[in-house]
């Protein structure tokens, strides 16, 4: 297991080598399973190789000056995979909460699960909101979780509870209205598109795409997505 980030790396300030990296970054973690594939091991062990790296990834994200970090973790779409599959992944979600969240409290990592909880079991849905009320003092970093997450989903949830006004009363509507909109958008697998990831929020997102499966995007490969990133002008519809 990775150390603790050091207490000087916690305060979420990136060092003068960081200069313009994003804060807020989206990742989309694909490719546990073609991960798995080539290796000869079972999908539920990609997918615990790719939670292993999402953890990884997080405590380096505190260390490069990120304050909220957002990975992909269960489509709405995902509930169409076999069913072993699914089943796999509940178990894992809820080994994984039980036994982590008291890491993650300790380091400091508010956490938030945005997704619907309709479809979800019951007692999957009580250790979600136990994680949360848990982390919810904590502010070196927030980590949102997106869970049976579907963004065209999300718009329209919100859409169904609109009783008008601008796009600031929609946003508060949203699962997470604190969220920030994402700087940066990851994509790992060397597929190009969103698949219904965060749509609203990422209208002026910078987006990078890698190849290296989820389980192989490693410290080196997500320092070289944020300087890509800083390395871009963004105009925001100006000049």
């Amino acid at each position: 297991m990775a150390p603790a980030p050091q207490a000087a790396a916690a305060t979420g300030r990136p060092d003068a080598a960081h200069a313009g990296w994003p804060r807020y970054v989206a990742i989309i973690t694909d490719g546990n399973g073609r991960w798995a594939e080539r290796r000869g091991v079972s999908v539920a062990a990609g997918h615990e190789a790719g939670a292993d790296t999402v953890k990884a990834r997080l405590r380096d994200s505190v260390e490069l000056g990120v304050r909220e970090l957002t990975v992909y973790s269960f489509s709405t779409e995902n509930w169409s995979r076999p069913r072993r599959e699914v089943s796999a992944l509940m178990r894992m979600f809820s080994r994984r909460i039980t036994s982590e969240t008291p890491e993650l409290k300790a380091e400091g990592v508010r956490m938030r699960f945005v997704g619907r909880r309709e479809g979800i079991r019951p007692a999957l849905q009580r250790q979600m909101d136990w994680a949360e009320q848990e982390t919810a003092d904590n502010d070196t970093i927030t980590l949102f979780v997106a869970f049976n997450y579907g963004g065209r989903a999300e718009i329209l949830d919100a859409a169904a509870r609109f009783g008008g006004g601008d796009e600031a009363a929609f946003r508060e509507l949203l699962y997470a209205p604190e969220m920030h909109d994402p700087d940066l958008i990851i994509r790992t697998s060397g597929e190009r598109r969103l698949s219904n990831y965060l749509l609203w929020q990422s209208a002026y997102s910078e987006l990078v795409f890698r190849d290296e499966l989820w389980p192989d995007f490693g410290r080196e490969a997500y320092e070289e997505s944020l300087s890509e990133y800083a390395a871009r002008r963004r105009r925001f519809g100006g000049r």
